[in-house]
């Protein structure tokens, strides 16, 4: 890879007091872009959210560069630093652990302080977990919304959980492995038993997408020794009852052959068990029955 032979094209040429916001890989190093390798060989300043992180990867690259701290518990103290090397002509990358900066990451206050001084702020795009797990969930993608990561403390988490029950949209949110069980099994008492998928280490070799109504992906998970990875949970919009009926088409087969209830009672159960309307349901079981 010679990247010295992009230097001529304009759209990749580092200028003088630019902020470059930089996409790194989640998981899988193939996924950098050559643009994003080319800004981070040859800016002045490379300000990182972790630099050990960041240097391994300009280490598999073999790319030697300056590196500056730049997290949660100094951004604040740094983006005046920082602001006042791009005025003097400085052009520094910004890049977090993994994926898009700035996406429940470090870099929004020295984005928003470069905006206001006027400093060009550049993006280098790429991969982004939120995007790469909206674009194979199957679920709607013209209107989402991303919550990031919920409150750790408890009665904020659930009054955010609250705030989503009636939302219509995909709902996108990140948790650790360590509280997604926990997470899980406040949504499924709080805001029903809807269609999610749980999206875990995305782009790496254990990569795995976990499809189901919340009780499902709880029940997935309990049975579980460990969980690893970071994790992207996706929810259906209340009532996204297209997703939903190829998920409980299964259940409702079941339901037919245990015989054990009405059409109409089955219908009842289970809109309330995936809060659909019962005619969804009804009407899908009486195609069920048709087709057999």
């Amino acid at each position: 890879m010679h990247l010295n032979s992009f230097a001529a094209n304009d759209y990749l040429y580092v200028k003088p007091g630019h902020l470059y916001v930089v996409a790194t890989p989640i998981g899988n190093r193939d996924d950098i872009t050559l643009r994003a390798l080319y800004v981070l060989k040859n800016v002045n300043l490379i300000a990182a959210e972790d630099t050990r992180q960041t240097a391994k990867l300009l280490s598999f690259y073999q790319i030697k560069n300056k590196l500056i701290s730049f997290h949660e518990h100094n951004e604040k103290q740094r983006t005046a630093l920082l602001i006042n090397k791009l005025k003097k002509g400085i052009c520094i990358a910004l890049v977090s652990n993994a994926g898009t900066p700035t996406i429940s990451d470090p870099g929004y206050r020295l984005v928003n302080a470069a905006a206001k001084s006027e400093i060009p702020v550049v993006p280098i795009p790429g991969v982004c977990a939120p995007a790469a797990a909206l674009s194979v969930s199957g679920l709607p993608t013209d209107s989402f919304v991303f919550l990031g990561f919920l409150d750790r403390k408890k009665q904020k988490r659930l009054r955010q959980i609250e705030s989503i029950k009636n939302e219509k949209k995909t709902i996108i949110i990140y948790e650790s492995p360590r509280r997604i069980l926990a997470l899980l099994c406040e949504l499924n008492e709080l805001i029903s038993n809807r269609f999610a998928i749980l999206a875990r280490e995305m782009t790496k070799i254990h990569e795995e997408f976990l499809r189901g109504s919340i009780n499902d992906l709880k029940k997935e998970l309990i049975n579980r020794p460990d969980i690893k990875g970071e994790c992207t949970l996706l929810l259906a919009g209340q009532n996204e009852e297209p997703v939903l009926l190829k998920t409980i088409r299964k259940e409702i087969e079941n339901e037919l052959k245990a015989q054990g209830s009405s059409v109409s009672q089955s219908s009842k159960v289970l809109a309330k068990k995936y809060n659909v309307s019962r005619k969804t349901i009804y009407d899908e079981i009486l195609k069920i029955k048709s087709e057999k």
